[in-house]
């Protein structure tokens, strides 16, 4: 039972763990080159930047990041980002997946990859472990979660936000009492005689800060905060996943509550939340703001010039460091670092990620020569309800839109997921190409 005396949450005794080794399916193309939480995001920043940020606003200082697919880049970002000083305890590590003499096996699973690397963690000094997801936009304050987490006496807290109907097919649904303890969780349930039993009863609204009338559902964020011996005991098996079968088990043998979450959350898994995630970015008044210093997202400093804009009209757009814009149109779109779009173009509904480097003038005039559009996008283009991925070269006269197509195609120069055209990164699309 909890005890009388309220104790006071130390973040400096948690140890935090950043899933980043899945392979991410559903965000390919994006993924073909990198970890999904090096997906670019917002124009200049990665997805992983979102829970490490989140770590560091909350006094969690030691962080861990589990890698495995494609990780390069991953590491040369986070490597490149998150350094502390000499006399700042602290740290943003790697632990990629490994082969070992008695192991030969990668992470199977989320759980599968925090047991990997209990080696590494049985001599860490932490009384908390805080598992979190590299792929989901939000603010979040970890020592909320963590004070309730002492005060009821948990040995698993689970972070849990709102869900309307139609989104519970897509999630991990828990059912609570009335002192927020999980009794009952269900991964992705469809069947309708399944979900109607899991909303969250209506005189529990009040309580959980609820303001819709409809019926909602408490959504797992794939948040977790484990006590330390928690952790070790739930992981000694060979259950592969913490949301698919640790958590469920452990309903029943250990005191698992849920904290819950208000603001807002967006699982960035598809394409398409991937898409309106960075759109509502550049919306007058975006559900996640970039802008609130008060607990800022913090990414890899960089040198680049302002950006420079020569004539062009620009609406509800975001443009990053080191972009060139001439006399062209560019409306609800985000421009990533070191964009050029040239003169005449218009761009729409478009997330561009922008490019790794400068092109040289010399490069340039290669190209030019060969007949190949240089970096960016060329004079007279016009671009709607798309995604350019980095370092693509888009030549003058060309038209890329999804309209008239299928929701999903696969093409040599382009593939289209969830009704948008997505630009491979270092794609060449020759001028005059009409998509």
């Amino acid at each position: 039972m909890p005890s009388s005396i309220t104790p006071t949450a130390d973040p400096a005794r948690v140890l935090a763990m950043i899933m980043g080794g899945g392979q991410g399916t559903r965000l390919f193309p994006l993924t073909r080159e990198r970890a999904k939480p090096a997906v670019p995001l917002a124009g200049k920043y990665r997805l992983v930047d979102i829970p490490i940020s989140n770590c560091l606003n909350s006094g969690i200082k030691r962080i861990y990041l589990l890698t495995q697919f494609l990780s390069a880049s991953l590491h040369r970002h986070v490597y490149g980002s998150f350094k502390f000083d000499p006399f700042t305890p602290g740290f943003v590590e790697i632990l990629a997946a490994e082969q070992t003499l008695t192991d030969t096996s990668w992470y199977q699973g989320t759980a599968d990859a925090v047991r990997k690397n209990l080696v590494h963690l049985r001599h860490a000094e932490f009384d908390y472990a805080l598992i979190l997801s590299g792929d989901q936009l939000y603010r979040m304050d970890f020592r909320a979660i963590l004070q309730q987490h002492l005060e009821t006496g948990a040995d698993l807290t689970v972070s849990t936000t709102p869900v309307c109907r139609e989104a519970v097919h897509a999630l991990g649904i828990m059912q609570v009492d009335a002192d927020r303890r999980i009794v009952r969780f269900v991964e992705k349930p469809k069947d309708p005689a399944l979900v109607e039993p899991l909303a969250i009863p209506p005189e529990m609204h009040a309580p959980l800060g609820i303001q819709a009338p409809a019926p909602q559902f408490l959504a797992s964020m794939g948040i977790y905060l484990f006590n330390r011996d928690t952790l070790f005991a739930l992981l000694d098996n060979d259950l592969a996943d913490f949301g698919k079968h640790i958590i469920p088990a452990a309903i029943s043998t250990h005191r698992v509550l849920s904290s819950v979450f208000q603001g807002y959350w967006e699982d960035i898994g598809t394409i398409r939340s991937f898409f309106d995630a960075n759109l509502d970015l550049a919306s007058e008044l975006p559900r996640f703001n970039f802008f609130d210093m008060s607990a800022p997202i913090y990414t890899r400093p960089r040198f680049l010039p302002a950006s420079k804009i020569n004539g062009a009209a620009i609406d509800h757009a975001i443009v990053s460091d080191g972009c060139i814009i001439n006399h062209c149109k560019v409306a609800n779109s985000i421009v990533g670092l070191r964009s050029l779009i040239d003169e005449g173009s218009h761009v729409t509904r478009t997330v561009i990620l922008g490019a790794d480097y400068f092109e040289s003038a010399e490069s340039i005039a290669v190209n030019t020569r060969e007949g190949r559009p240089r970096i960016g996008i060329g004079r007279n283009t016009r671009i709607d309800c798309a995604i350019i991925d980095k370092n693509a070269r888009i030549g003058d006269h060309c038209v890329i839109t999804p309209a008239g197509k299928p929701d999903k195609v696969d093409h040599p120069l382009y593939f289209i997921r969830d009704g948008i055209v997505i630009i491979p990164k270092d794609k060449i699309i020759p001028h005059g190409t009409v998509i």
